[in-house]
């Protein structure tokens, strides 16, 4: 199969999809996409928090650009990934699903679909101070865990594939050490 072309759909990880996509992936690829970003930039109220003590997620916040992964998969597959990656990510419908084009590593580029912030939803959190994101992450627990470990994991994962997210490394610097 070619790596890319007609015969494969893409999706644009950004978060834990880059790296626990849950999914059978044909292709996986280094991948810009530019006028957006990766921030914890969602509140949280159910999966690392509550209503009561939001924790934040990852989302694709606007300006700038994010390095993540291009997932490509049989072009056959995409109603079916779809509705997967639907139902993962569509919690309380914070995120827009779009078609998007990435930069693939080769320069090629091509349309893939991404989950995009809602600006307008009420659980988009914006551009926080550190000071905040640092009281939520500390504070969110929900039923994925804790927000801390969640941090920790991405900033880890991040790391191992050679991704430096700046604000991410100077937040995760400043939790507490795990006992």
């Amino acid at each position: 199969m070619s790596s890319g072309g007609t015969q494969l759909a893409w999706a644009f990880g950004y978060g834990s999809l880059m790296w626990q996509p849950g999914f059978a992936v044909d292709v996986l690829d280094t991948a810009t996409l530019d006028g957006w970003h990766r921030a914890l930039c969602v509140y949280s109220w159910h999966y690392r928090g509550t209503r009561e003590r939001p924790g934040l997620v990852m989302g694709l916040a606007p300006g700038r650009s994010c390095v993540g992964r291009a997932l490509g998969f049989a072009r056959h597959r995409e109603a079916e990934v779809l509705d997967y990656l639907d139902r993962r990510e569509q919690t309380n419908y914070v995120y827009e699903r779009r078609l998007v084009p990435v930069r693939r590593s080769s320069g090629e580029v091509v349309e893939a679909w991404a989950y995009i912030a809602r600006t307008d939803h009420p659980q988009y959190a914006g551009d926080l101070s550190e000071e905040t994101a640092l009281t939520l992450v500390l504070q969110g627990t929900g039923i994925g865990g804790a927000c801390v470990d969640y941090v920790r994991q991405t900033v880890a994962h991040l790391r191992a594939m050679g991704i430096v997210e700046p604000r991410l490394e100077a937040l995760a610097g400043r939790l507490p050490v795990p006992s």
